[in-house]
């Protein structure tokens, strides 16, 4: 895996698989809990994606069954993509952090100059 960040769905569906093993719709529905249903990843999407990380080793399928006649595979985060995704955590928590640190020690006469 590459240095650079991670794309917000990438990050999303490595976050909702970070605690627990999860099949196709409760990860759609965990995605949309973790942006607080700013994000709705579809199927197509989702699918698409899991492929990608299971390509790039990010995940693993953790089981395969039959529900209703139809296959359902568990995803779960592989020991590669807990690494790539605490490295994420890292890297979004200095950037934050930084940001506060700036907007806090922002001159007084600077803090109303663009409210409207």
């Amino acid at each position: 895996m590459t240095e650079r960040s991670l794309q917000e769905p990438t990050l999303l569906l490595l976050t909702a698989l970070a605690d627990a093993p999860r099949h196709g719709y409760a990860l759609i529905q965990e995605i949309a809990a973790i942006s607080d249903g700013r994000v709705k990843m579809r199927t197509g999407t989702l699918y698409g994606a899991l492929d990608r990380l299971l390509g790039q080793g990010l995940i693993r399928v953790e089981s395969e069954e039959i529900v209703d006649g139809r296959a359902r595979r568990t995803y779960a985060l592989s020991d590669s993509g807990r690494e790539v995704l605490s490295a994420e955590a890292q890297r979004l928590r200095a950037v934050a952090g930084e940001a506060h640190r700036r907007l806090s020690a922002a001159r007084p006469w600077l803090k109303g100059a663009f409210a409207s």
